[in-house]
């Protein structure tokens, strides 16, 4: 007797009712609002929401296990996060020596040294940019940064590279880019100042692409007048190795993509591979994009290692990575305080 087409889509359809749930997973449940308001119950919900949110809740149990273990924590953050709040976000964390070594490019360099002179504002995405030009505003997707605030800075930068220069005339010495990080820090003087804190703290601030950006304009001029300025690259990416190497464990936190990521995934190359790694970018892998890598194509090159805990948290690093910190670095030091109290 032959199926009708109902049997056909039944059998189909149910063909694995009598198989068994799978075992040892959690299952999928939601926060209930029925028990009030509990931000911290809310985020620890995020462990069997799924989808982002469960990648969210990985990354947090993964940066309390790297300070947990005692990990060289390396941080990342593209330009764009320092023109936003997270700026603050990030001084916290060196003003604290939450992370060892950081990672940024030209512009998040700058902009936080601007910062200190002068504010930035929030504008719309949809501002017209001829507009924006004919007043002197430069726009970072919805922050607005005024031209004035790179004549100020170079009213701050130029005295320095000049100072350098005359040093440098007279000793010989080629200092490297880290080094320039490290002096800037120390003349904003300013507690506001990611910077600043790494001068303190003697946390390595590499940017292996100083002259992309405002500083790269500046230095452009600046060699008209001193042809013979330099600076060291090679001491920066063997100061870096050498962390990287000698680490007993290494942690990555890398905000956003680009040379970011993968100058610090290359130096964890060096030593076969990380132990931990938290990616937060927006970026897909279709194109072959390092940026838009997911941790396991690290792992094909040896920048992860195969057994490190990874995870990729897709999103936008300025609403994720403050839920990240509160729930880990300043859950942490708020516990210690605590702690510390009792003794007092």
């Amino acid at each position: 007797m032959s199926k009708t087409p109902n049997t056909i889509g039944k059998e189909n359809v149910l063909r694995d009712k009598d198989n068994p749930d799978p075992k040892g997973l959690p299952t999928v449940q939601g926060y209930d609002f029925n028990q009030g308001v509990d931000y911290d119950q809310i985020i620890e919900s995020y462990a069997t929401t799924g989808f982002q949110a469960t990648h969210l809740h990985r990354a947090i149990e993964m940066i309390k296990t790297m300070r947990k273990e005692k990990c060289t924590i390396f941080l990342g953050y593209t330009s764009n996060l320092v023109s936003s709040g997270l700026r603050d976000v990030f001084r916290y964390l060196v003003e604290h020596k939450f992370v060892d070594v950081v990672v940024t490019t030209a512009g998040g360099i700058e902009e936080d040294i601007i910062k200190c002179i002068k504010p930035f504002f929030i504008g719309e995405f949809t501002a017209a940019g001829k507009e924006l030009r004919e007043k002197g505003i430069n726009r970072a997707g919805n922050i607005f940064i005024p031209n004035s605030r790179y004549c100020a800075f170079e009213d701050f930068f130029i005295p320095i590279l000049k100072r350098l220069a005359e040093e440098q005339k007279k000793t010989n010495n080629i200092i490297s880019p880290s080094q320039l990080i490290h002096m800037l820090g120390k003349a904003i003087n300013n507690k506001t100042s990611i910077y600043y804190w790494a001068y303190k703290n003697n946390i390595p601030v590499f940017c292996p692409a100083l002259t992309d950006g405002s500083m790269g304009d500046m230095l452009y001029f600046f060699s008209y007048e001193h042809p013979e300025f330099k600076l060291d690259e090679i001491q920066d990416i063997r100061k870096l190795h050498d962390i990287t190497i000698t680490a007993k464990k290494t942690g990555l936190i890398i905000l956003g993509g680009g040379v970011v990521k993968h100058h610090i995934l290359n130096s964890n190359m060096m030593r076969n591979g990380a132990d931990y790694a938290v990616y937060i970018n927006t970026s897909q892998e279709y194109d072959g994009s390092d940026t838009g890598a997911r941790p396991d194509e690290a792992v094909s090159w040896g920048k992860i290692l195969p057994g490190a805990q990874a995870v990729k948290v897709f999103g936008d690093a300025t609403i994720l990575f403050p839920l990240i910190v509160a729930k880990t670095f300043a859950q942490e030091s708020k516990r210690n305080s605590r702690t510390q109290s009792l003794y007092i």
